[in-house]
């Protein structure tokens, strides 16, 4: 069962959202959290349902090809659409295979990814590319940045107040921490997001923060959004 309780935002009665947070590389939380969100469906149907990653999918765990491979292929219940979003990780991870800073995306736990897909620890960066498999390198590549579902807005790091979320920065969507944490005006929309690690969920009036840090032992969160509701799947 899910405890609810009142959420800061609303959505059209008859919708669902599960937004799950940074994975990381964590595949077998993330098969377990996609079933525990299948069961709660079948306890519980809806006329519509979206599942949203937040991005991050991929760095420091162990499986980050296995989180792709199960997400790419993921087939979802009849009325469920899934929306993932980029992360800063997938960006790093892009930039470097297409020839940009390597050091950067080695200095943020790239090096279990490169492992993931079976290329050896001496190969030169150069060569990376050519043994990602295309499935995933193409997934990467068409990641958006953010997702806009009733009273909310989805996104992986959050939002540059006082900026229209319209016009967003990728940067800031992938990146920002302050001023957007201790921000405490109303965005437009109640931004649900990850890419900060928190002991739990966090609820403010204008944010919802749900990476609760699965590569360093916390559980793979996903928050449970309905009408003026919000309750939470952990893994």
């Amino acid at each position: 069962m899910i405890d609810f309780m009142l959420a800061p935002a609303t959505l059209p009665r008859g919708l669902r959202v599960y937004a799950v947070g940074d994975v990381h590389g964590c595949a077998l939380r993330l098969a377990k959290l996609h079933r525990l969100i299948r069961e709660d469906l079948t306890r519980r149907p809806v006329a519509a349902a979206r599942l949203i990653h937040l991005g991050d999918l991929i760095d420091r765990g162990q499986d980050s090809a296995g989180v792709l491979d199960l997400v790419i292929g993921l087939l979802p219940p009849p009325g469920l659409e899934m929306t993932t979003l980029r992360g800063n990780h997938e960006q790093m991870a892009l930039d470097a295979l297409a020839g940009g800073d390597v050091d950067l995306w080695l200095d943020n736990g790239a090096a279990a990814t490169l492992l993931s897909w079976g290329i050896p620890r001496h190969t030169p960066p150069s060569l990376w590319a050519k043994h990602v498999p295309p499935a995933h390198l193409a997934f990467l590549s068409g990641l958006p940045f953010r997702a806009s579902v009733g009273g909310y807005f989805f996104v992986h790091a959050g939002v540059r107040p006082g900026v229209s979320l319209a016009v967003q920065s990728p940067e800031d969507m992938l990146w920002i921490r302050e001023p957007f944490l201790s921000a405490t005006e109303s965005f437009g929309q109640v931004v649900v997001h990850g890419h900060t690690p928190v002991h739990s969920p966090e609820v403010h009036k204008n944010r919802i923060n749900i990476d609760t840090g699965a590569v360093f032992g916390g559980p793979l969160t996903a928050a449970v959004l309905e009408e003026d509701r919000i309750g939470f799947l952990c893994a």
